[in-house]
């Protein structure tokens, strides 16, 4: 059964693209979650957009140490669309499926090639939340279509538009892929830097 995408969570460092990728996703009736200043980007593109404290319940916190590491978040992206009790937890809590995911990370190896960056600066651009929103998602590709980079915009939406919004299978493996290549290279590149830390 294919899979009509009718919400999705955006949540980037990198803006690139953002603006044509929510017109696109606006026009097949697809909803925003999102955090901060996204949320306020597609906010000024006269989108509507739920932040996702509204749907956690909770507020970001540990100065935006956590904003997404809850289950009505992960809930909606790990339940699978084919299992009936999967669909009847997400009813029981009150959780609704997300679709489409478009999160890019922290830019941490931009930000050790900076001189004079800092352990403390290196520490604090080591994404956490996104790299499980990309996990989740991934995990998850028959049903979502999982972004993790502007470059991969226009395909999608060529693709949703071409589909009226129905989910690929087969494209959402090929971008699960880039996603685990994605977050293999961002925690190596963060364990070679600890190990340089660490002599």
């Amino acid at each position: 059964m294919a899979i009509r995408a009718r919400r999705a969570l955006i949540s980037v460092f990198d803006k690139s693209g953002l603006d044509e990728l929510v017109r696109a996703l606006a026009e097949l009736d697809i909803e925003f979650v999102s955090t901060g200043g996204t949320a306020k980007a597609i906010r000024q593109l006269g989108m509507a957009c739920t932040d996702v404290a509204e749907v956690t319940g909770f507020p970001e916190m540990l100065d935006g140490r956590v904003k997404t590491l809850h289950p009505r978040i992960h809930g909606g992206l790990l339940a699978r669309r084919d299992l009936p009790e999967h669909l009847a937890t997400l009813l029981q809590h009150q959780i609704s499926p997300i679709d489409i995911v478009c999160v890019n990370l922290y830019p941490f190896e931009q930000t050790i090639a900076k001189p004079g960056c800092t352990v403390e600066d290196a520490i604090e651009n080591i994404d956490i939340g996104g790299p499980a929103m990309l996990r989740s998602a991934a995990k998850n590709h028959e049903s979502i279509y999982v972004l993790s980079s502007p470059a991969q915009y226009p395909e999608a939406i060529r693709r949703l538009q071409a589909d009226q919004g129905h989910i690929d299978p087969a494209f959402g493996r090929r971008l699960a892929l880039e996603v685990y290549r994605l977050t293999s290279h961002y925690d190596g590149s963060i364990a070679a830097y600890l190990a340089t830390q660490t002599r």
